[in-house]
């Protein structure tokens, strides 16, 4: 197995509240792993952590073998390998879909205007939503709007895709719209991690399963380990709490 990111003994905290403790997982090449745990157990800020939108106070972060937190590392041409969806889709509302979709590469991986277009394409059609290059965020429906925000992060063609519970802010109905466009790029082999709520995604589409507990790794398994057998007691509570 092709180990992309190897988390190691990370750390975070804000003033004197820890949030993140001693956390080690790793990622590798074509797997999804998917976050699960209570709101305020960290899940948030260790994906914030992995893309360096926050700063770990400890700990290592192994792309691919290099860390990171070097000061010798480049952290711009770091996050060009990740591609990140928020809850809040954060398009640019001034600009239309396809120009949300060719701005960061133009800008960030210096592609030609025509060449950005074509890799646009791509995405928009993968996600279903090349029929509204034209279309300003403000007409779109949040389900919409996230689908472009996927096709805008693919379009950077990152190594990885980090999603952070990225069906949060919809509407129920457009929920599953989102959702089968994660399931179908999962099933093209994309490195995926992915915080989330829906437990059935995670069910279904994920390789391995974290459950984060209060800042700290609780356990780790597989779907299967995960759902249907939990080790941890605080596990079980949280599943029978959500279940």
């Amino acid at each position: 197995m092709e180990k992309i990111l190897d988390i190691r003994h990370l750390n975070k905290s804000f003033g004197t509240h820890e949030v993140l403790r001693d956390i080690n997982f790793s990622v590798n090449k074509g797997e999804v792993v998917c976050i699960i745990g209570s709101s305020g157990s960290g899940k948030s800020t260790l994906l914030r952590c992995v893309n360096l939108l926050e700063k770990p106070n400890g700990g290592e972060i192994l792309y691919r073998g290099e860390n990171i937190l070097d000061d010798n590392q480049d952290i711009y041409e770091y996050r060009t390998k990740l591609g990140m969806v928020f809850q809040q889709f954060n398009l640019f509302n001034n600009h239309n879909v396809l120009n949300n979709c060719i701005v960061g590469q133009m800008k960030v991986l210096r592609n030609s205007k025509e060449e950005a277009e074509n890799i646009a394409m791509k995405y928009l059609n993968v996600v279903g939503m090349d029929q509204y290059i034209d279309a300003k965020p403000k007409q779109l429906s949040g389900g919409q709007k996230q689908r472009v925000a996927i096709a805008r992060a693919l379009s950077m063609e990152p190594d990885v895709m980090l999603f952070d519970e990225p069906t949060s802010a919809l509407d129920p109905e457009m929920v599953g719209e989102v959702l089968k466009v994660m399931k179908e790029l999962a099933d093209r082999g994309l490195t995926m991690l992915v915080v989330t709520h829906e437990m059935e995604f995670a069910k279904e589409v994920a390789d391995r399963v974290v459950f984060m507990d209060r800042g700290v790794i609780a356990e780790e398994g597989t779907p299967e380990q995960i759902f249907n057998n939990p080790v941890e007691e605080r596990t079980r509570e949280f599943l029978r709490r959500i279940l």
